[in-house]
Order: structure tokens, then sequence, then C-alpha cells
């Protein structure tokens, strides 16, 4: 595919006489979509910007060079494509020849699409991140207005604009200083070394595969200590002094104990440090002695069997013993804990990788005591004799430990490790090894996990300070079917009859708790220790096997642990933390006093924390009424007085409880509410009522349930709707469907029946509405004085629209028990049947009565055992007609 997009840029060139690639090498597909800006002076100067787009670089002349005041709107002529090995050019193309001229590498890196980057190129409104050695941040292309209608590729004059979003990286009124920066991001010569043929060869990008090692880029100019310079806060690097010799050895030890990294808030400052990407894996250290391999734990146990890839790459090395981490890479190549754990339970390892970054023996020499960057150097000289992809070497950066750290934030990596540039391999926890994580990960003891109506429902968790085993919450979201069942039997084969947990804060007498033997690590990611140190929003990532559970403990940056762990924030009030914050089922609910509602019929106003404490009450009755289907939320964060939004895709950077689900037909993933704590979530994010769809649990394109709105006019007394109600009933059952009621919240109420669609009942969407409709048709027909099933206002004086729309593929409707954003905070009240009836009043069921409601009548009992096949009831209805 890609050489048919390049035979316009071939045809216009010379490759005789020109050194430019002719896009004839394969270029190894990059860890992340790389970008090149080459500074081109040719008959005018200008800049070439490129972004690597399904095999080749898309192409735009800058006419001026990008700036970072938005206001400067720099156009931007689309050229041909580029094969991806013009990446690496730099040099001169001859007078003569097309684009004769000097090109320098100005700048490189990644970019990333904020939205989905083939619609937007058709759109002409290219919306993008850039991570490189000079620009960052946020930008736009936008195609100019007379090409907006032309088809993307095939405009015969396609300008765009090139325009720098607001940001912190954007500079107003000073958008061109950046071209001073005036050097090869990968040569450092200027155009006239370039043009003179002097100064060093470019450094290679396009044939580089590591991820890691690219991430981001920097001045390659040498100082006469051998460390690059730092031109972002112009620390100079210190020199190193005469270095230290390796020590020579007779044979290698069996086993090394690895150096570990001191966690802080923030990389260290300064230029004696350089940093590296930190890698979501396991710790590995490999041992080769005559062609036999280990590959040993943090706790010295040989996994050779479990990498049985990295082993045999491993063979064909010298003796020696190196420091690494094995890898899960995702679609966009980066490190997948989850995904590592798949591969090992399925043992699927071909595609994992071990990426390397220290030697600390090397045949009879012990390299230990020498300098960080003189073993890397040796390491990468040593790495060079294996031919296999899944062995990487592990470059280190040398900008500024906060730029490094931010870069790996925003492109969504776990973090990074700095460390001292001079500073010896010494095993254990120093101080020249420090970690900055960009996602709070942690490891934690099991002690029990819990279950809803027998369903897996969350891990009770917890961490060792000191001897006891303290715990810190629940872990209530990560688990796919596949991982519920391959956890559980490990679970139930540390079953015990008594907690582990030592202190308060762990559930005593709970239903559904099962203990378990505190052997059993996890690995999570959350949001961060509460003030009462419970884990706050933790997500699941998977078992670790590497680590003993008695050396789990509570792991913070150095700065923080007098503040967190010695003097924990205390409870001011129920749930309440002298942060301000209230804390529900764990989760923290920032401005819990801010009222949402004025009132819910008693005068006082319904705070954030009431709807958290709300939805914890009725949390585990809601649940399976929404579990597995896309939701909607309506969102209201100034409360029903203020500004609401509908929304029902998941968002970047929401949080980690919700649960995405992709839906055939749209590339967005929708949101999806599968625990109670993600309700939880929902109330910190103001989320005031929840529309599921009405499929089957986890399969968007099969209906699962009918829902008849049963929709007053104005002038209709509520009277009227509980015998429609009743009616409609009465001609569900009558076909053999279960029928249960609940109010809207409003003034009508809704008429829900479940049924089952699979194997040889199975129908689809446009059938199950089709039958709905006819149900509401047949009911019009029969009362037209009553009813009708046109929405039209003019008709709807004094009638009730039997509203059967509910009941299509992407259709919502309110969920029980879920509030409503109107006056007196009303829910939709699930109902018993002898509860419809003369005097029931929706404004009554509120937030503040429904929890106690619920308890006592008990409403739907019966609806896990009352999902008949649809089918038959569509016969009968064909039959009666």
């Amino acid at each position: 595919m890609p050489s048919k997009k390049l035979a316009s840029y071939r045809a216009k060139r010379d490759f005789r006489l020109t050194r430019e690639p002719s896009g004839a090498e394969k270029v190894a597909p990059g860890r992340a979509l790389r970008f090149v800006i080459q500074k081109h002076a040719a008959t005018r100067l200008h800049y070439d910007f490129r972004l690597e787009w399904k095999g080749v670089f898309l192409s735009w002349a800058v006419t001026r060079g990008p700036s970072l005041d938005p206001a400067d709107k720099r156009l931007a002529v689309e050229v041909e494509d580029h094969p991806l090995d013009y990446g690496d050019f730099e040099g001169t193309i001859p007078k003569g020849q097309y684009g004769g001229g000097t090109v320098m590498l100005w700048d490189r890196g990644y970019w990333a699409p904020e939205g989905d980057a083939e619609a937007m190129l058709k759109k002409g409104d290219l919306k993008f991140v850039l991570e490189g050695g000079k620009l960052h941040g946020s930008w736009v292309l936008v195609r100019m207005r007379h090409d907006r209608n032309a088809k993307y590729g095939k405009s015969k004059r396609n300008n765009w604009l090139l325009i720098k979003h607001r940001d912190k990286y954007a500079k107003d009124g000073d958008g061109e200083a950046i071209l001073k920066k005036d050097h090869s991001i990968a040569s450092g010569r200027s155009l006239d070394q370039i043009a003179a043929g002097k100064g060093k060869k470019p450094t290679a990008f396009m044939r580089r595969k590591s991820f890691a090692a690219d991430a981001i880029w920097h001045s390659n100019k040498k100082s006469d200590a051998g460390y690059e310079e730092d031109e972002g806060e112009g620390e100079g690097k210190p020199r190193q002094g005469k270095p230290e010799k390796p020590k020579e050895v007779k044979s290698l030890p069996r086993f090394v104990e690895p150096q570990l990294c001191r966690l802080e808030d923030r990389p260290p400052p300064g230029g004696a440090w350089v940093h590296e990407i930190k890698f979501d894996g396991y710790r590995i250290q490999a041992r080769v002695e005559k062609g036999e391999v280990s590959l040993l734990t943090r706790k010295g146990l040989d996994w050779k069997g479990r990498f049985p890839e990295i082993a045999r790459a491993l063979e064909s090395l010298p003796d020696g013993i190196l420091d690494g981490e094995v890898v899960a890479l995702d679609d966009n190549g980066r490190p997948d804990f989850s995904a590592l754990q798949a591969a090992l339970s399925e043992k699927k390892t071909k595609n994992l990788v071990f990426f390397v970054f220290d030697l600390l023996l090397e045949g009879h020499e012990d390299l230990r005591p020498l300098p960080l960057t003189t073993r890397k150097a040796r390491l990468e000289k040593f790495l060079r004799r294996a031919k296999s992809p899944v062995l990487r070497y592990v470059e280190h950066l040398t900008a500024s430990g906060n730029t490094v750290w931010e870069s790996a934030c925003r492109m969504e990596l776990e973090g990074i490790i700095s460390k001292k540039a001079a500073a010896p391999y010494e095993s254990g926890r120093g101080d020249s090894w420090i970690k900055s994580k960009c996602r709070v990960g942690h490891e934690v003891v099991i002690g029990g996990w819990s279950t809803t109506e027998g369903k897996f429902r969350s891990l009770l968790v917890g961490v060792h300070r000191g001897k006891p085993l303290v715990y810190v919450g629940r872990v209530g979201t990560g688990y796919g079917g596949k991982t519920v069942a391959q956890l559980l039997p490990r679970l139930k084969e540390q079953e015990s009859k008594t907690s582990p947990f030592t202190g308060q804060g762990a559930p005593r007498h709970e239903g559904g708790v099962h203990w378990v033997k505190p052997n059993l690590v996890a690995e999570i990611e959350f949001a961060g220790f509460t003030g009462d140190g419970m884990v706050r929003q933790a997500a699941f990532k998977g078992l670790r096997q590497d680590k003993p559970a008695k050396e789990v403990e509570a792991e913070m940056p150095a700065s923080a642990k007098k503040t967190k762990l010695k003097k924990p924030a205390v409870k001011t009030g129920a749930g309440r933390t002298n942060d301000g914050e209230s804390l529900v089922m764990g989760i923290a609910i920032s401005k819990p006093d801010k009222s949402l509602w004025p009132d819910a019929g008693d005068g006082k106003p319904v705070t954030k924390r009431d709807l958290a404490e709300y939805l914890e009450a009725v949390g585990a009755w809601m649940l399976p009424h929404i579990k597995g289907r896309p939701c909607s939320i309506v969102r209201a964060p100034d409360g029903i007085g203020g500004e609401h939004f509908f929304q029902r895709h998941a968002m970047r950077g929401g949080s980690k409880l919700f649960s995405d689900v992709k839906v055939s037909g749209d590339r967005k993933p929708y949101l999806q509410i599968d625990q109670a704590e993600a309700l939880i979530a929902a109330a910190q994010v103001a989320a005031l009522e929840f529309h599921p769809w009405n499929c089957a649990p986890d399969a968007p394109d099969v209906p699962g349930r009918f829902v008849f709105d049963l929709d007053p006019a104005p002038d209709t007394s509520f009277e009227r709707v509980i015998a429609a109600a009743k009616e409609m009933k009465e001609r569900l059952e009558a076909l053999g469907l279960p029928t249960f009621c609940k109010t809207t919240g409003g003034k009508g109420l809704h008429v829900v029946t479940p049924f089952k669609v699979n194997g040889k009942d199975r129908i689809g969407w446009a059938e199950a509405k089709t039958f709905a409709r006819a149900v509401c048709e047949a009911m019009a027909a029969d009362s037209p004085g009553d009813y009708l099933v046109n929405m039209s206002k003019a008709k709807r004086a004094g009638k009730i629209f039997l509203d059967y729309l509910r009941n299509d593929r992407m259709s919502t409707a309110v969920a029980p028990l879920s509030p409503r954003a109107r006056e007196g905070a009303t829910v939709s009240m699930p109902l018993t049947w002898s509860q419809v009836k003369k005097g029931l009043d929706p404004k009554g069921l509120t937030i503040r009565t429904a929890p106690a409601l619920l308890k006592r009548h008990k409403p739907w009992a019966d609806w896990c055992d009352s999902e008949p096949p649809l089918k038959d009831a569509i016969l009968r209805f064909t039959k009666k007609k």
C-alpha cells in the first residue's frame, strides 16, 4: 500500500542523482506515531512538517516555520507523501533536482491524534499532540476554507493552517523564538555545516525499534566529559574523575541482589542524573554462562521456563549478568501489566520483550563499581551481538528530569527512573535510583474477597505497616470475565475462616465476605491514599508472583511519608477528613457539602455527599439493572439549577472505576457502570441521572427488556396513569411476559418486562421494536380516547402517550432507583404491583425516602427468575390478532 502512495514522490526524483531515500528500505514499525520537521533551504526557505500515518509521512511545507503563539496561523501547503526512511534524511539535494538545497533535521519525536485521525483528516481539522525535542503540546492543522469540500488526498491545492493550541507550551507574542534553536536535533549541526558536509552524521531515528529509547529527543552535542549538554535548564553536567576499573572474578555469581529505587513525587533536579522510562512488568536478572541461561526474579527464583523465547534469545550472548524488565506492550507500544499477566496465564509469551538497562558482569569482569554511563556503554555494545527483537537496550535521556517525566506522563507511561550517571551499581535501596510515577501503582496483599448475589464483586486488600497487615480498602474494578475465572480458584485455595487484618476498618460482619490467608500479592493502580489510609479508586492489574506477601509495605514518596503515614488526616465527621473531602466506600468526594438539589421535600438541601451515600445505600439493588450495559449519565456540576449535560461516551482521564465498552458502529467507547463503587465515582462528578440501554447484559446488539413509558399529558390525572399501567400489565401477562412497574421520577410510570432472545429464540432489535409498537398500537386502538402512540402535542390533550421508542438498540430509559435532576430530588422508584394504586404519590419517592422503602417492600424480588423467550410472546400476539 505505501508503494502506491509514494508514486508521486518517486516520479519527481532521480535517485541516481539525489541521496534522498527512495522508500525501498523497510522501516520497522514504531512504538508510537513519529513526526519529523526538516528545515529546508530550497528556492525558498521553509520547514517540512511530516506526520507518520499508515506507512508513510503525510507532509506539509510550512512557509515560515512553526510558531508557539496561538495567534499565529502558519500556512502549511500539503505536498506529496514521503517514505518513512525520509525521517533520517539530512544533507544536500543537488541543484537542478526537485527541492534542491540543504535539509536539516530540525525536530523529531512522537505525535498522537486527539480523536479519530482519519475522520479529522477528511474533515480538514486535525487536532494532535506533539512530543519532540523542541515542540511539545497540542496543535491543530486546519484545511483552509476553499479546500473544505475537497476530498482528502484528491484536492489539487490543499492549503492548511498550522496553529498552536493554548496550553503551557504556548508563547504569546514570542512564538518565533523557538526557531532560534537553529541546530539539527540529530547531529547538532547548522545548515551551513550540513551544506559543507562538516560535523558528525545524524543519529538514526526511524530505524530504532525501542519505544522507550525514542520517547524524548534532545540535543546531541557532547561536552568533553562525555555527557550530553542539557539545553533545557542550563545545568552543566559534572565531569567524571578517573573512572573505576572493573574487578576480576573467577566465575559469575549465581545471583546479585538487585538495586532498588526510592519513590519521590518528582524527579531530582540537576545535571548529575540521567532518566529512563519506567517499565510496568517483571524485574528479571538474566544470567548467561556457556550458553546456559537463568532468568531470576527479585528473590532469585528461576523463571526461565516462563519466558522461553527470551531465554533462547540470550543463549547466543557471551557470559554475563544483565538487569532488566520483562514487559508486554499494548497496541500503542506502552507497557501493559495486565497483558503480561494474560500472556503468562495462557502461556503465549512469544511477544514479550526483555528491556535491558544494566550490565553487572561481563565475562570475568565485575562492572558494578563502574559509573552507570560506562556500564551502559558496554551494555549497548554487548547487546549488539543479539539479533532477536525480544531483547531491547534501554537508552537513557539527558534532558531535565521534569521535562522527561512530563513527557512520559503525556504519553501515558507509568513514569520514569532517574539514575545518577556516575554512580556504581549498589544492591538494595539507596539514593542513586529515584522513581517518579505518573500513574500511582502499588502492591497489596489480598486478605479476602466480597460477592453480591453470589457473584464476585471486589478484593479486600492490605499492606504491612511493621508486622501487622493493615486493611487499606477494596479493589472493585479491573476484572474481566476471564480474569475472575483465573483469580477465583487461586483465592479459594487460600480460603480461611478468619480475617487476616489487624486494627480498625476491615468489615467484620458483612454478608458475602470471604477471607483468605495473606499469601497472594496483587498489583493495583489507584488514585492515591485517602486521609485515613484507604486506597482511592483502586483497579486490579494482576497477581504478582515475584514478591513475598510479607514484604509488601505501604509505599509513598519519601517527602510525603511523615504526613501521610505517621500523621494521617483525622476524621472530622462521619466519613469526613480534614482535607475537606468525604469518604464513601473508600472513594473521596470533593466539595461534599455542595448543594445539588435545593431540597428533597423536607426543606433541606441534598448535597454531593448525600447523593454518594444514597447510591451506596441502593447500589447493590441497582447494579443488576445497569451492569453490562452502556449507560449514559446526566451531569450537573452546579446542581439542578445549573448547566446539565448528557454524557454517553467514556472520557479520557475519567475514573478507572468506570468500564469502557466498544459498540459496533461507533469508534468511541461507551461509558458502563459495572460495580457499586463506580456509582460513587459518578456521584463525585455530579452525575444525577443514570440511563442504561435496554440490551441484554454484555450484549449491546441483543435486546433484553422492554420499557413501556406511560407519559400523561399535563391535564391528565395520575390515577389514569395507574389504570393504564395495570392495563398494560394485563396485556403483557396474557402474552406470557412478566411485568414490573416503577415511577419515572416525574408524572409517568414505566412498565418493564425482561425476556430472552438467545439461541433459537434470538431476534434483533428491529423485530423487538416492531412488537413493542404493535402492543402499544393495539392498546391505543381499543381505547383511542385514552391513549395514543403519536408524539404530536396537539393530539395529546387529555391522553396518555404510550412511548415504545425506548425499545431500540441505542435508546435508553432511566434506571430503577436513579435520581432525577428535577425539583424535589425524586427517584425512579421500583414498586410492587400492590403499591400501584390510588394514593401513590411519585413526589414522595425521593433520595431521602427510597432506601427505607426499598428494604420494607422488597420490590421486583422475582426479577432474576422472569426472563421467558420473547418469540413465544410474539407468536401468541400474532395468533390473537
